[in-house]
């Protein structure tokens, strides 16, 4: 059979799994065989970075330079992304159009020397490679040793395993992806431990004015994931400017009604500052957007120059 679409992903197997997730429902939706469509793997920048954190060697955009520029050059029709990971500004020409229903956003703990995070012992160390999961566990236990912990879900658990730390903290959403929930030893709950901004949900990339392809995502578009990424999405895009800021977001869809609840935090742990919004989810950008003035008048200009300080001395 002819392709009808080409699928560009990252090349671990989580992004694989989302990729095999995505075909198989565009399969479902048009009643195409599987071979309608090619799973691209495309190697990215963030993928060969293993010794720094991504923010000091770029970003975000680093997991997606690659595929976007595979995207914009032809060479595969959609992009597949977990969603957490798409910086807010895209490339021109390229757009987030589609969202896949939206997996649970929790993180979990998977601890060697204890179970729960609260139960280990001071001086323990708990690996990440996010801002945000790093502000949170010194916020919850300042006495830990939050250590650098980069790569897939396979390399983090490998380390684990080598003892490289005592614990580590990776999203829920993932770990089901992969048939590996049975490891967590601790579900953080939403409150105590807020999510990054599209966690659990699956984006797809496509380019802008590509009708033929839009109108084949359209019938797999989940309507109330688009509308809680869009909130979330607005959110962090009106606070994470040039300096590297723990921002935690999400939002929810019930009946039409939207409600978030965000927060910014210094990467010490040691200030945080938290805004909660509603509004009707045809509105969901504008409210992330107002959730972020509130919340950036909450803090107060103090915060932010301090965060400043704290980044620059961190480069």
């Amino acid at each position: 059979m002819q392709t009808v679409l080409k699928i560009g992903t990252r090349g671990s197997l989580l992004a694989l799994a989302q990729a095999h997730e995505t075909r198989a429902r565009l399969m479902a939706a048009h009643g195409l065989a599987e071979d309608a469509f090619e799973i691209v793997p495309i190697t990215t920048s963030g993928d060969r970075i293993q010794d720094r954190a991504l923010a000091e060697a770029g970003g975000k955009g680093l997991f997606t330079k690659e595929i976007e520029e595979a995207l914009l050059a032809g060479r595969i029709d959609i992009a597949v992304h977990s969603s957490k990971d798409m910086p807010t500004v895209l490339p021109d020409g390229l757009e987030l159009s589609t969202f896949l229903p939206r997996e649970d956003a929790r993180d979990v703990f998977i601890g060697k020397a204890a179970a729960r995070i609260a139960d280990l012992p001071a001086g323990a160390k708990v690996g990440s490679s996010s801002l945000r999961r790093q502000a949170l566990i010194r916020r919850m236990r300042p006495d830990l040793d939050v250590v650098l912990f980069r790569g897939n879900v396979q390399t983090r658990l490998r380390k684990l395993e080598e003892g490289v730390a005592d614990g580590t903290i990776l999203a829920l959403a993932g770990l089901k992806r992969l048939g590996l929930a049975h490891i967590a030893t601790d579900v953080m709950p939403l409150d105590a431990f807020p999510p990054a901004p599209g966690q659990g949900a699956i984006g797809i990339e496509s380019r802008i004015g590509d009708t033929r392809t839009i109108d084949l995502l359209a019938a797999i578009h989940d309507v109330p994931t688009g509308q809680a990424l869009a909130c979330e999405r607005a959110f962090l895009a009106a606070l994470d400017g040039s300096c590297r800021t723990p921002i935690a977001g999400y939002a929810t869809v019930t009946d039409g009604a939207l409600a978030f609840s965000g927060l910014i935090a210094m990467p010490d742990g040691s200030e945080e500052h938290a805004v909660a919004a509603a509004g009707p989810a045809q509105d969901a950008a504008a409210t992330g957007a107002a959730a972020a003035a509130e919340v950036r008048a909450k803090a107060g200009p103090a915060f932010f120059e301090r965060l400043n300080l704290t980044c620059a001395g961190s480069w």
